[in-house]
C-alpha cells in the first residue's frame, strides 16, 4: 500500500500535481511521491515555493504562478493531464489576503460570506474538483512523518495525566472554535493559545511566563478538511519550543505531520524536549 490516506481506486499511473507552498512540507512530498513511482508534475508560487524544489523539476513538468492566478493554476493542471492534486506548504498570510486575483480567483472571493484560509483553499479545492481532478489528503505519501502514539523520545513523558488531558481538552476547545490548532498549558493554567499569528508566535508569548512544568499540545479541527490543512510540527517549531524555555509536547497522533520526524526527535532528545503522540 503507497498510503493510508490515499482514496483505495487511486491510480498510480496517473500523475499528482504538488501544489507547494513554503518550507519542508512540499519537498518531502515530492520525494515520497517519487520513491513511490507516482508520476509528478508541480505548480509552484513565485516568492514561496523553495527555488530547490522547483529547480527539481523538468521545466516542462513545472508551472510558477503568483497568488491569485487560479485560472492559471487550472489551466496548469488541464495541461499536465493530472488525475490528483495535494496541497502541501502555507502562504504567507498577509499575501493570501492581499492578492491581485485574476477573474476566477475574483469571482470565488466575492460569493464567500468569510474570508479566511479554510474558506479560501476550500473554495480553491471545489475549483480542482470541477475540472475532474481528485483533491488528495495532504497527509498522503507522508505516513512515516506522522505523529505516533505514546513517547516519541523514547522517555517517560514529564506531565502528569491530569495537566495533560486539561491541556487536550483546551486545545481541541479551541480547535472546535476555530481559534487555533494548539495551546500552552501550566499545570492546569492556560499560558496561551494559537489564532491568526500561528504557533511560533504563541509560543514565543508563552515563553515570557513561567514555563516549568508546561506542555504545548498540537491538535485539528473537529472536521478538519485534509485536503488543504494539516498540522505540521518541525525543527522550526521545536527550536521555537528551546528558546522559549518549553521541554513538552503533545501532538495527535496520524493528524499531525512531523516535518522530517527522525531529526526532530533526535534534536528534541539533544534540547531535554519530550514529545508525546496521544489519541
Amino acid at each position: 500500500m503507497l498510503s493510508a490516506f490515499l482514496p483505495a481506486d487511486f491510480d498510480p499511473r496517473r500523475p499528482v500535481a504538488l501544489i507547494a507552498g513554503q518550507g519542508l512540507y512540499p519537498v518531502l512530498v515530492a520525494q515520497a511521491i517519487r520513491r513511490a513511482g507516482v508520476p509528478i508534475r508541480l505548480i509552484a508560487f513565485a516568492e514561496e515555493t523553495r527555488p530547490d524544489l522547483v529547480e527539481s523539476f523538468p521545466e516542462e513538468e513545472r508551472r510558477t504562478i503568483i497568488v491569485g492566478q487560479l485560472g492559471k493554476m487550472l489551466k496548469s493542471l488541464k495541461q499536465f493531464d493530472a488525475g490528483y492534486a495535494l496541497m502541501a506548504g502555507q502562504i504567507t498570510p498577509r499575501r493570501l489576503f492581499n492578492v491581485r486575483p485574476d477573474l476566477k480567483a475574483a469571482r470565488i472571493l466575492f460569493s464567500l460570506k468569510r474570508r479566511n484560509a479554510e474558506t479560501i483553499f476550500g473554495a480553491i479545492a471545489s475549483e480542482i474538483e470541477q475540472i475532474g481532478i481528485r483533491m488528495l489528503d495532504a497527509r498522503a505519501f507522508l505516513d512515516e512523518q506522522m505523529a505516533t502514539a505514546g513517547c516519541m523520545t523514547g522517555r517517560s513523558f514529564p506531565i502528569d495525566r491530569e495537566y495533560l488531558d486539561h491541556g487536550i481538552h483546551i486545545a481541541r476547545e479551541c480547535a472546535r472554535l476555530d481559534i487555533g490548532q494548539g495551546c500552552v498549558v501550566r499545570k492546569g493554567t492556560v499560558l496561551a493559545v494559537e489564532a491568526f499569528e500561528g504557533t511560533d508566535e504563541m509560543l514565543r508569548r508563552a515563553g515570557g511566563f513561567k514555563t516549568d512544568g508546561s506542555l504545548f499540545v498540537k491538535t485539528v479541527k473537529t472536521h478538519q478538511d485534509y485536503r488543504f490543512d494539516v498540522p505540521c510540527f518541525g525543527l522550526r517549531t521545536l527550536e521555537t519550543m528551546h528558546d522559549a524555555g518549553l521541554s513538552a509536547a503533545a501532538l495527535e497522533t496520524g493528524r499531525v505531520i512531523m516535518l522530517d520526524k527522525p531529526a526532530v526527535l533526535q534534536q528534541a532528545r539533544t534540547w531535554g524536549i519530550s514529545i508525546l503522540g496521544f489519541e
